[in-house]
Order: structure tokens, then C-alpha cells, then sequence
């Protein structure tokens, strides 16, 4: 089963209207303490529980919130959406966009996030979110140790995936995954190694990480583990004072290469532009497209 799709431009641009940034126009997120969220707070329309579980050497302590609307269940089960980066995503979830959720086809929402009150895990999310191999690139722009996608990957599959969806009936057919930025790194990687998702929100994903070596695995990757699976590209092309000329021509460069590869093994593309809008601008108005998406309203 797809999701609704159309064709996005001036339109989904203006999803972005009135969306409180977290992030200001460049890269560098916002890294102050988070007040209570929504599952804090109580929801009309959403029930949500939380739980916590640790990364395999022992060293990260993930808090993954599980949302689940307040309705009978399709005969199939809802439509699942699991949300990287969670403590910022579920800052940003808000009960009136809950209440447009429920209106439509509201999925089970899965945010996994960091033990911690702060928005992201900066040291956490580097090693988690990006895949091994690659040459290191200096240190302005690899700070802390990559490369652990794969332990990662395999804590969300075999732990956080089973608990969540046995809290609620849910539907293996509409199951996605989003990410930004590194988390975007992550999505693109679990697309080219892993099937138990049907759809992929990838936002401004950091191509450049490790002279693109994200792009180097889509090269490497089997057509056929590729062929059929659905990608969402969301992207956009303003400037930041972390992108310069040269960079982002680089990263323009990475781009190309990329859709062309993948679009070449089969994955059906879909690319989302919102012109103007920075790498870390890109955070909200992603989540925002992909909640969209995923329950049907657009």
C-alpha cells in the first residue's frame, strides 16, 4: 500500500509557515534544555508511554517515547512512523497537530530519542546515526567517532521495533522511518541494508560525511536489495555559515550522484525542495511533510 503522494512545490513551501525553528538559519542546532513535551502534558488524541534501553556496549541510554492515537485500529493495523533525533522531534509535536493527525489516518508515532533533557545527544547521534567505513575527514567536520550504524540499527530492530508495535496493532506495509541530517544518514543507509521499512523520510541528509561515503554505499549496493522501496529526499538550498560556495558545490555535486544512482537500482524517489531553506530550517518542515505524508492529509 502507498501513501497519498503529490507532486510538492510552492505548496508544501508553505507548510513551513508559522513553524516555531529550533534551529536558526545555519547548521548549528539549539542545544538548551527542553521543557515538558506533549506526552508530558497529556494529549486528547494520542496515548503515549515511554521506555528506556541501552546500547549494546552499555555506554547509551536511548529514551524512545511511543504514541498511539486514541481510536480503534484499521483492520490492518496503523501505519507506524519512527522518528530519530526524539527528544527534538517530540518537541515539536504540538496537540493541535495531533488533533490533524487523528482527522485523517493517524499513525502510531515512535520517537527515539536520548536519556537526556537536552535536544540532541551530539557524541550519541554521530556514532549512531552514520554508517562504518570511509576516510575520516578532519576535524572541523567529524568531531566525534562515527561508524556505529550498524549496532544501532540492530537495537531499534530487534528491541525498540518489537516493543513499540506490541503495544498497539500496526501495519508491516506503512511502516517509515525519518531522520535529519545525520539522521538522514541513517535512513538512507538502513534503505540500502534493511527491508523492515516500506517508506524513507531522508532530511538533508550530511552527504559529505566522510568524503560521501553514504553515496559510495549506494554505489556499492545490490539493485536488487534497492529496487521498489520508496524514498523520500527532502532537501534545501540556502546557505549557512557551515556551507560555503565550495562546499555546497560539493555537496550539490553528492546530490546528483546520489538520486542518479538510486533512481538507476529501482527506488522510487520522490524529492521534496523547499527553496531557501538551510540545513538545520530543514529539521521541522521535514517532520512536518512526513507527518503529512504518512497519515494521508497531503
Amino acid at each position: 500500500m502507498q501513501y497519498p503522494l503529490k507532486i510538492f512545490s510552492t505548496a508544501l513551501l508553505a507548510l513551513s509557515v508559522g513553524l516555531t525553528l529550533a534551529t536558526q538559519a545555519n547548521a548549528r542546532p539549539h542545544m538548551a534544555p527542553l521543557g515538558d513535551n506533549v506526552a508530558d502534558r497529556g494529549s486528547a488524541f494520542y496515548r503515549f508511554t515511554s521506555q528506556t534501553f541501552t546500547s549494546a556496549d552499555g555506554l547509551r541510554r536511548y529514551k524512545v517515547w511511543l504514541g498511539v492515537p486514541k481510536q480503534a485500529a484499521p483492520t490492518a493495523g496503523f501505519p507506524v512512523l519512527y522518528l530519530l533525533d526524539g527528544n527534538a522531534a517530540m518537541a515539536r509535536l504540538s496537540e493541535d497537530r495531533l488533533k490533524q493527525l487523528a482527522g485523517h489516518q493517524p499513525p502510531t508515532l515512535v520517537a527515539v530519542g536520548y536519556d537526556t533533557r537536552l535536544p540532541f545527544d551530539v557524541e550519541a547521534r554521530a556514532l549512531d546515526y552514520t554508517p562504518p567505513g570511509g576516510q575520516r575527514g578532519d576535524a572541523r567536520h567529524e568531531r566525534y567517532p562515527g561508524g556505529g550504524s550498524h549496532a544501532f540499527r540492530a537495537l531499534l530492530l530487534e528491541q525498540i521495533m518489537p516493543w513499540a508495535e506490541k503495544q498497539a496493532k500496526s501495519d508491516p506495509q506503512r511502516r517509515a522511518l525519518w531522520g535529519h541530517s545525520y539522521g538522514g544518514l541513517f535512513v538512507l543507509d538502513t534503505l540500502y541494508s534493511d527491508a523492515a521499512f516500506t517508506h524513507y523520510f531522508s532530511a538533508a541528509p550530511s552527504l559529505g560525511w566522510r568524503h560521501q561515503r553514504i553515496v559510495e554505499l549506494a554505489q556499492q549496493a545490490a539493485p536488487q536489495a534497492l529496487s521498489g522501496k520508496t524514498l523520500y529526499l527532502i532537501e534545501g538550498d540556502g546557505r549557512s555559515d557551515r556551507r560555503e560556495e565550495k562546499r555546497a558545490a560539493q555537496l550539490n555535486e553528492a546530490d546528483r550522484a546520489l538520486i542518479a544512482t538510486l533512481r538507476d537500482k529501482g527506488v522510487r524517489l520522490h524529492e521534496i525542495r523547499y527553496p531557501g531553506q538551510t540545513h538545520g530550517e530543514l529539521l521541522p518542515s521535514s517532520l512536518e511533510a512526513t507527518l503529512k505524508i504518512v497519515s494521508g492529509a497531503q
